[in-house]
């Protein structure tokens, strides 16, 4: 409990922090997730290929690749979690609005902004206990179970890096809906495609 409070206390502080410095953090945030994008995508076209790939040796030359379904599966995880914060940038997370529909303008702002609050937490708390998770499985040298033996821990290194930058989004989203004059929602280049 005391590892708790301390990562809220830290959370908070964090929180300030931020407030002080989201002019100059806002843009560097939206590169940061530009570029994690670019790295998810490049992931799904080495996944398809690999996967392509895969099933052609099988059944064109009876010779499989090894680890083909471990190091598949182990770059699905990275692949989310580099792509979660651009996602909540556009807002292109399924929502459930029906009630916050119904509210009138300003207790919708309240809303959302209680909800991103609460999701900052959640996700704030995830991302320490997913990163001890990386550090410990980095410390065993963690591989697969079968050959070629992938390590393990720079997929489970992607999930505390997708939820800590998803919480400064959603923080940075907070703001703006605080002040959106001070604090301009500035989404992430090439978010103006995606259809609303």
């Amino acid at each position: 409990m005391h590892e708790l409070v301390v990562l809220m206390l830290v959370v908070v502080a964090l929180m300030v922090a931020t407030t002080v410095v989201a002019t100059v953090l806002s843009p560097v945030i939206r590169i940061v997730e530009t570029v994690l994008l670019s790295g998810a995508i490049l992931i799904i076209v080495f996944v398809m290929f690999f996967v392509g790939a895969e099933v052609i040796m099988r059944y064109a030359f009876n010779a499989p690749i090894a680890g083909h379904l471990e190091g598949s599966e182990l770059l699905l995880p990275v692949i989310v979690f580099l792509a979660i914060s651009y996602t909540q940038a556009t807002r292109g997370h399924v929502g459930m609005d029906l009630l916050l529909d119904m509210l009138a303008p300003r207790a919708r702002r309240y809303a959302e902004m209680a909800a991103l609050l609460i999701s900052i937490f959640v996700c704030a708390i995830l991302a320490y206990f997913t990163y001890k998770l990386a550090y410990q499985l980095w410390l065993y040298d963690d591989v697969t179970m079968t050959p070629p033996y992938f390590r393990t821990w720079p997929t489970a290194m992607a999930i505390p890096l997708g939820y800590g930058l998803i919480s400064f989004r959603m923080y940075l989203q907070v703001l703006s809906l605080y002040d959106p004059e001070r604090f301009p929602d500035i989404a992430p280049v090439g978010s103006e495609l995606h259809a609303e």
